[in-house]
């Protein structure tokens, strides 16, 4: 029994090993795309682009009927605005502003955030275990934020971009709980509709900024020449990696949540490559994060194991 179990596990290892680094690689494309293109345009494109894709898919694999909103046309608007909204619009400002590796640590926090937030949103009460990961991990985020200057916590333009990625994340860890209102959805099915749901705020947010100057509508050769980051953006670490992630955590259940470490990583190899070098606090404080969920995996209590589809979204990349 044993051997007919391990291709399906290993299988499910390199699903979510791939996930995580297409996650890490979206970071430093994103902030390729910044240069020129502005995070609220960026947002529009990458989630009106995948929520067609995300519906096309879900009509092909689980059937049209699957495309029923069954009444819950106000909580996928909300949730949906809350994470592919809310998430893109705040990381990718303070990506603009901030370093790649910052955006991949930060985001790394998400399954820790979603157990503080359980805790004061449901009155899931954390374990012990879960409060000392929780309070290691913000520990390190703020060594890598103030590169080890806590002092910079009080001004500073980079350390203000930092928290707005911190409040991208949050949004989306709300998004992700939310999949707990929706118990006999697949993940596809709450992803693809919510995202779809999520749009005509995205569309809103980034007339008024337009209208505001806060915004630029990108010229047809801006957009030509990103072409390759925005098929990362949308196609790679958008729908392939989410549903590699969702086929991983299916198999291997929540331990799964331990490959999101890979996505920091990844953008800690590929800044690296591009000359980046990190402080000894920086490189510090992302160790402590990734340690700190590893701790806090291990503090989790029994029932975080269901349901799948709240685990599987806990995450950067959607």
């Amino acid at each position: 029994m044993a051997q007919q179990r391990n291709p399906g596990l290993f299988t499910g290892m390199l699903a979510l090993l791939l996930a995580a680094v297409l996650w890490g690689g979206m970071f430093p494309v994103a902030k390729s795309a910044l240069v020129t293109l502005d995070a609220f345009w960026l947002t529009l494109i990458r989630y009106g682009s995948g929520a067609l894709l995300f519906v096309a898919l879900l009509a092909a694999i689980e059937g049209r009927s699957m495309l029923r909103f069954e009444s819950r046309v106000l909580s996928l608007w909300a949730y949906g605005t809350a994470g592919f909204a809310g998430f893109s619009i705040l990381a990718f400002l303070g990506l603009s502003r901030s370093q790649p590796e910052h955006g991949a640590i930060i985001m790394a926090l998400m399954p820790l955030l979603g157990v503080l937030v359980n805790a004061l949103w449901r009155g899931v009460r954390p374990t012990p275990l879960n409060m000392v990961a929780i309070v290691l991990a913000l520990g390190g985020v703020a060594l890598v934020i103030t590169k080890g200057h806590l002092s910079a916590l009080l001004h500073g333009g980079e350390v203000r971009a930092d928290l707005l990625i911190l409040a991208g994340a949050l949004c989306w860890v709300i998004y992700t709980l939310g999949a707990q209102d929706f118990p006999g959805w697949s993940p596809l099915r709450y992803t693809s509709l919510s995202c779809l749901m999520a749009v005509p705020s995205i569309v809103g947010i980034t007339l008024l900024a337009t209208l505001a100057g806060i915004a630029h509508v990108p010229s047809a050769s801006t957009l030509a020449g990103l072409s390759g980051e925005l098929i990362y953006m949308i196609l790679f670490a958008g729908v392939v990696a989410v549903l590699a992630w969702n086929m991983g955590i299916k198999t291997l259940g929540a331990g799964g949540v331990l490959f999101i470490n890979f996505v920091p990583v990844t953008a800690l190899i590929i800044g690296w490559l591009q000359g980046h070098r990190l402080s000894a606090a920086e490189l510090t404080g992302a160790l402590i994060v990734m340690g700190a969920l590893v701790l806090g995996n291990l503090g989790r209590r029994p029932a975080a194991r269901a349901p799948q589809s709240t685990l599987c979204r806990c995450d950067a990349g959607e």
